[in-house]
């Protein structure tokens, strides 16, 4: 059943070696199909192409190959390449019966391709059930999934769960609507604002393939910038594809393509659409009827045919990162997709990432940005607010508030809401002694006291309250939070703006828009709403707490948050103020005030560079437990260029707490090491882990290793 000739599954005694050598020998001077591919029970078997090469949905990784199955001569018809199929496996060579192969568990997988003989010695299963005749699996998507298999050294199976969404028998039995005429090219419209925003367009209406790396101006414009570049790929008779970060950017993106080109031009990829009816979005896509999808990271897949544009948008968002093995990144994918399909690329953002800067440093993406003048007229005023201004500040001691921050609040909402962007969401997360500003924890498990509300104790792990806390340090009785919630701070902006309404956006409920109406909006990072008209006023408060994080990428992120916040005041021309409390001497605080994410992201790679440190080498994760990571590198054969850094101990996971992905299971102490190889060395990486790993799961090891490609935080 295999593609391969390797040894059978054991379990009965073969042939003696004498006759073993002798049958393979006559195989393989044999002019015939090697393989004697017979159907199950003796049924006909297909006359043309009667070998069924197939992709069983099994994610080890041991078993990341093609197998072999005979086709009978009911199914000849149906069983095309791409279409899904049942099929026995796991039956060894000892499982033969009258020259047919028997048992084993149907299992599904996909039918990759029709072959007159197989490279099998030995009889072949039959498909079982073809279990749709629709062709989901094309060979550009095969191909695609193949190279990202290779590149975060996973298998081809874990992969096509992301890319082929699950079948809905009513979708696939409704006809596409038939593909609509190439639409006219747009104007450049807002395009104009940017040096080389026209020509961009230009190139793509007249079938170019430019790729650029897009830092958008500050507003809301960005989502029918967007539109306008698909509708140009879409009159060169090409498509196009977007991917954006959650499902209310889909939601912009969508309405600015519906209003530009009318509906039925495109198809809206997102998990709240439900299964059937995104499962009928997808299969309308991959029947060429719609040649232009918007959506969210499982639309990095899509099948758009003649792909002519692939744009993200927001790269740095977390939501881009998939959690599921082999765990691939949305802009690494959509890099592969232009590569081999010679397609123009688009990375936009209000910010701009570290890796967006290396492709502009490499020459492999042209940058697109506005000229200064046009980046001061839209963006607003950014104000700060450091260490040295809050200790001469009386009332930033005694209120939520420092002075600047509350004028600037109450001078906006004369003019419309403002936004409070708050690092952390609940009540107050995080306690310290008043007098020594030693973290509280709690005398049971050490695990952080959070403040709730009517002002109880709550351990963050255990959950046991705590009545009676006194500092361990010094003694004190008194305590103070260290980073104060969105719930918290809604209520202190409630009673200093009384007769103002305060809003709430976050985990639990986000808003998608609020009115232009005067209004305290309290968010946390990522969940700001959009205001009618702009926010008037925005505060930027605890900086502290996203610059301080031990992580690689906190700069980057917090200015990223930051500047994703201050895109939605108001230009500085129309009043629109930005105050952040952080010290001002930080760079990604200047990047803000200069409103120069670009010159940011230039800065931080030149030290990338000089550490070693991604996008500039290859990185790659092992974790485990202490006995498990050192089998795994020592039994690993690494590049000789390749550099182990660690192993370290990781953060244990407390009983009851949720556990993020690649976190250890609760209660177990596990470390991580991370190899290091150079630019070029990446393909080789990822092969020698991938093989190490498969040699593991073959062997049946009881204790895991997780390998990751590319962390996104290495700490």
């Amino acid at each position: 059943m295999s593609s391969e000739n390797g040894p059978g599954d054991g379990g009965a005694e073969g042939p003696p070696p004498e006759q073993l050598a002798l049958i393979r020998e006559s195989v393989r001077r044999a002019k015939v199909p090697r393989a004697k591919p017979r159907t199950w029970r003796g049924a006909a078997l297909a006359e043309h192409l009667p070998v069924a090469r197939v992709l069983v949905d099994k994610g080890v990784l041991h078993l990341d190959r093609y197998f072999d199955y005979a086709v009978p001569a009911d199914l000849d018809a149906q069983a095309q390449p791409g279409v899904r199929v049942r099929v026995r496996f796991g039956a060894g060579r000892h499982r033969v019966r009258e020259g047919r192969r028997e048992g084993g568990g149907l299992v599904d997988g996909f039918l990759v391709e029709r072959r007159a003989e197989s490279d099998y010695s030995g009889p072949l299963a039959a498909l079982a059930q073809v279990v749709s005749p629709e062709p989901v699996l094309g060979e550009e998507l095969l191909g695609l999934a193949r190279a990202v298999a290779d590149r975060y050294a996973g298998s081809l199976a874990d992969v096509l769960q992301l890319a082929v969404p699950p079948r809905n028998a009513r979708a696939e039995q409704r006809s596409s609507p038939p593909p609509l005429a190439p639409p006219p090219p747009p104007d450049a419209g807002p395009w104009e604002r940017y040096e080389h925003g026209a020509a961009f367009l230009g190139a793509l209406a007249s079938g170019g393939a430019p790729r650029a790396v897009w830092n958008a101006l500050p507003g809301p414009l960005w989502s029918e910038e967007l539109a306008r570049a698909v509708a140009a790929t879409l009159a060169s008779g090409r498509g196009a594809l977007v991917v954006v970060p959650d499902g209310r950017a889909a939601a912009r993106v969508d309405a600015a393509l519906t209003a530009l080109l009318g509906p039925g031009r495109h198809a809206l990829l997102t998990a709240d659409a439900g299964p059937e009816k995104r499962y009928a979005q997808w299969l309308a896509v991959r029947r060429g009827s719609v040649r232009a999808v918007v959506g969210t990271r499982a639309a990095m897949f899509a099948p758009v045919t003649d792909l002519g544009l692939v744009a993200v948008w927001d790269d740095g968002d977390d939501s881009h990162s998939e959690q599921h093995a082999p765990q691939p990144h949305t802009r690494d994918v959509l890099l592969l997709r232009a590569a081999l399909d010679r397609c123009a690329f688009l990375l936009g953002s209000w910010s701009c990432t570290v890796e967006a800067a290396q492709l502009v440093e490499t020459g492999w993406a042209r940058p697109l940005a506005a000229g200064r003048e046009q980046v001061r007229r839209a963006a607003p005023l950014v104000r700060t607010v450091g260490d040295g201004d809050l200790a001469r500040d009386g009332a930033a001691r005694a209120a939520r508030l420092p002075s600047l921050a509350w004028q600037a609040a109450r001078e906006g909402l004369r003019h419309g809401p403002v936004l409070v962007q708050v690092p952390r969401r609940g009540y107050a997360p995080r306690m310290a002694c008043d007098r020594c500003r030693e973290p509280a924890r709690c005398r049971h498990c050490s695990g952080p006291l959070e403040g709730q509300d009517g002002g109880v104790l709550r351990c963050g792990w255990c959950g046991r309250e705590e009545s009676a806390w006194h500092c361990p340090e010094c003694g004190g009785f008194r305590l103070r939070a260290q980073v104060v919630g969105a719930r918290r701070t809604a209520e202190e902006l409630g009673r200093a703006f009384p007769a103002v309404p305060v809003r709430t956006s976050g985990r639990e409920h986000v808003l998608d828009t609020v009115p232009g109406t005067p209004a305290l909006v309290v968010s946390t990072p990522g969940a700001e709403p959009v205001a009618e008209g702009g926010y008037a006023a925005a505060l930027l408060l605890d900086g502290w707490a996203m610059l301080g994080r031990p992580d690689l990428r906190a700069g980057e992120d917090g200015l990223r948050r930051w500047i994703a916040a201050a895109a939605l005041v108001r230009p500085q021309p129309e009043g629109g103020t930005v105050v952040v409390v952080a010290e001002p001497t930080l760079r990604p605080v200047q990047a803000l005030v200069r409103w120069d994410p670009v010159g940011h992201a230039v800065r931080e790679l030149a030290e990338r560079a000089e550490l070693g440190f991604p996008p500039v080498s290859r990185m790659a994760a092992v974790s485990g437990t202490p006995a498990a990571v050192a089998d795994f590198l020592g039994a690993v054969a690494l590049p000789a260029d390749a550099e182990v850094l660690g192993p370290v101990p990781l953060p244990p996971v407390p009983p009851g707490r949720p556990r993020r992905p690649g976190a250890p299971p609760p209660g177990e102490h596990w470390e991580r090491a991370l190899v290091r190889v150079p630019p070029g060395s990446g393909a080789a990486l990822a092969t020698a882990l991938k093989t190490a790993q498969a040699a593991r799961t073959a062997r049946g090891s009881e204790e895991p290793v997780r390998v990751r490609i590319d962390p996104p935080d290495i700490g």
